[in-house]
Formats: C-alpha cells, structure tokens, sequence
C-alpha cells in the first residue's frame, strides 16, 4: 500500500488489508461498479469514505456526490464519514466543510463533495458541478433505497460528460435473503466488483476491545444473530423453503459435462406464464444443477414449442415432464414431435416432491441463465397465519419454476428408496 500525497500519510494505516485489492482495482480503473457488503465493523464505509476524498485531491476534474435515502440521516453518516477520511488524510486544512447546503470543496481547485437524499428522487435530475464531472458516486445503505429501478434511475441522471466513473454501493445485508439488495449482489454483473467483508477482517486495535467483547458474546449466546449482525451473512427469516440453494453462475466448460438431463414444463398462459425448465441431476452429490429456463406469457404451443427448438435446441428425443392438468396441451406437443409425458400426481405428490426438493445437499442455480427461476427459489417461503406465524404449507402461488423443477425430476425421486 503505498503513501497518500497528503503530508506523509500512509494508507495502509486507514485501510484495512481485505480492502487492498479493491483500492488497487480501483487505482487502476478496472471496474465502474463497487459492491461492498458485510456485517458490523468492516470498515467498508471507513475505506469509501478515504478513496473520495482522495480521488478528487488526484484527479482535477472529478466531483462526487454521495446519497442517502433520507436527507435527514446525512449528517450524523456519510458526512462525518467523509470529515472522517479527510482528517486521517492529513488534509483538512485543504478542505471547507458547510452544512447547509451540505458540500465539501477542495479548496485548491473548487472541485466538490455533494450530499442529497432520495426522498424525492426527482430532485436529482437538477445536479450541476461548476468544473469536471460527478465521478464518484455513492449509495450508503443501499437496501433502504426502493430498489434497482430507482439506482438506476439516479446513475443515469448524475454519470454523464466523463470519461471514467465510479460508483459505490454499501450496505449490511438485511436478514431476508429475498431482499432486493442480497438479490442484487447475487447477480453477475461484469463491470462491478463485489467485496464482502466483516470484522473477523480488520485489525483488533482499530475495533477496540469492548466491539470484539459484544461480538463474541453474541457468538455464544445467539450464534444465529452473531451471523447476520456480524458476519454479514442473509441468513433468511425462518420462513425460507428452500435453504440448501448456491445461486453461481455455472461455467460453460461445467455444463458441458452434464449428463443426466431433464426437462419440466408448468403451462401457463395469461397471468400465469408458461415455463421450460432444464436441468442436471448429480445423484452421488445429491446435487440438482438449474441451468436453463424458457418463460414467456400469451404464447401458443405451437409457438412456445418452436422457441424451444429454436432457441433451447430440444429435439424429439429429448423427454419432458409436463403438468398433467392440460392433457390438451401435452397431446399439442406430441403431434409436433416432442416426447412429452405427463406428471403423475396423485395424493401428497407435491409434498413430496418438495421434501426431495429440500433434502438435497444443493440446488445450484445459474442467476444469468435462470433470471426467473432464481428469484421464485429464493423468494418461495412458507404461508404464514394472519398473525405471521408459519404454518408449514406451501403456497401455490409464484413457483411456476419450481413445480416445473418437480414434473422433470418426478421420475427420479419416485423410484423405490427416493
């Protein structure tokens, strides 16, 4: 880690080493997007808070403006944040500070550090900086904005007339892994890098001896809050169905040695979509490997089974389990060549299905290549009484990916000792 230009600071004394990598990406301009999630005392809002100020007082055209959903939690967060950071720089002489309006200008060229909250999102379109560009681009707490519309929404307001940008997204990740924001870092996303860190990750001495007391005296007395609070980790409400997923995206060179194939299809038409589903079922691991989707609304079979050919490149030999309750729509199937059976339901046969489903040791699904069928899994929780309490049942509702999952691996968890 080299020295800052600031009076002989040095970095690494302010940043801590699992964030070294992505200070040098950043140095370096590798990607646009920086994802930084974690638990308590990760230092990840320590470290943004120095790479602005810095990247300004080294880059003569660049700006930053940092948000928050609510305008009135500024001050007390991402403000004192940055103070923070251009103090430990050595720099604070370089720098005026005011609250209302609430900017920081560096003082040997005029370039700024806004602050704006997103109450009114619409506001933002209004942003002017006098000289440069807003390069640096901020979102504190990213799961209390309104989700990815909304951030996307912003960043095409504010990144515009520059050369290269860079935006970070910081938040501790809420207990509910349907949360819009765990969902987000889940995906792939080719511009950004994605950093999770948490405490076990800084030196002892920066956190003090009172914050790693607390931390492990959750530890041992409620190890499941210790998780999410400390180690950052999703670790879902209770409620989730399905708690052995891996959502990764499954490599080309992995896919290639799939053999034991299947295929289900849920019917549907409008509002219900129809959905294909393919798979690969690795019995000795007792690992189910989600790794294609096809789902559209208002299609005919005919239509739905051309794309398939087309697009998918199912062939007549290739079988599929179907949704036995549109017989009409199985027979369609057949006379364009497709071998297609139906499902054989019978008493409890979706209970069944189900606990198969959760008794694996895995289901990994491809989050690029099964956009839909990655949300229904992770999503898909246990009904709950008006007083939110579970019940044990599963809801027949938003799981057109998973009965389709059921119909195609129905002939493998039916067999005599399944």
């Amino acid at each position: 880690m080299p020295t800052a230009n600031t009076d002989g600071v040095r970095l690494s004394d302010l940043i801590a080493p699992s964030f070294y990598p992505v200070y040098w990406d950043v140095m370096e301009g590798l990607h646009t997007y920086y994802d930084l999630y974690g638990g308590r005392g990760s230092t990840k809002s320590s470290f943004i808070g120095i790479m602005i100020p810095l990247g300004i007082m080294q880059d003569p055209s660049a700006n930053a403006i940092v948000f928050r959903k609510v305008a009135s939690t500024l001050s007390t967060s991402v403000f004192a944040q940055v103070m923070w950071g251009i103090d430990a720089l050595g720099v604070t002489h370089l720098w005026k500070c005011t609250v209302n309006p609430m900017k920081m200008t560096y003082l040997p060229t005029g370039q700024v550090i806004l602050f704006r909250g997103l109450d009114i999102a619409k506001k933002i379109k209004s942003i002017k900086v006098s000289r440069g560009y807003l390069k640096y681009c901020w979102f504190e707490e990213l799961d209390e904005f309104d989700g990815e519309e909304e951030i996307r929404s912003v960043q095409q307001s504010v990144l515009r007339g520059g050369p290269k940008y860079v935006v970070f997204k910081s938040f501790n990740p809420p207990i509910s892994k349907s949360n819009w924001a765990n969902q987000y870092v889940m995906k792939p996303q080719s511009r950004a890098l994605r950093h999770k860190s948490c405490y076990l990750d800084v030196p002892k001495e920066w956190l003090g001896e009172q914050f790693i007391d607390d931390a492990e005296d959750l530890r041992q007395t409620n190890p499941r809050a210790y998780q999410h609070e400390y180690l950052g980790d999703a670790i879902g409400t209770g409620g989730e169905v399905f708690t052995n997923l891996d959502i990764r995206e499954i490599p080309g060179e992995e896919i290639r040695h799939f053999d034991n194939i299947y295929m289900g299809i849920d019917w549907g038409w409008y509002p219900d979509p129809f959905h294909w589903g393919k798979m690969h079922y690795d019995a000795a691991r007792r690992t189910l490997y989600i790794y294609d989707e096809f789902r559209v609304k208002k299609m005919s079979n005919a239509d739905t089974w051309n794309s398939l050919v087309m697009l998918k490149g199912v062939t007549g030999t290739d079988l599929i389990t179907a949704d036995s309750a549109e017989p009409k729509s199985i027979g369609d199937y057949r006379d364009y060549g497709a071998l297609c059976r139906p499902a054989i339901k019978g008493p409890d046969s979706v209970r069944y299905g189900m606990k198969w489903l959760q008794s694996l040791k895995s289901i990994v699904i491809d989050p690029v290549r099964c956009p839909a069928t990655t949300q229904e899994f992770i999503n898909y929780e246990y009904e709950r009484t008006k007083d939110d309490e579970l019940t044990g049942r599963y809801p027949d509702a938003d799981n057109h990916s998973i009965d389709c999952v059921r119909y195609a691996m129905e002939r493998v968890y039916k067999r005599k000792g399944q």
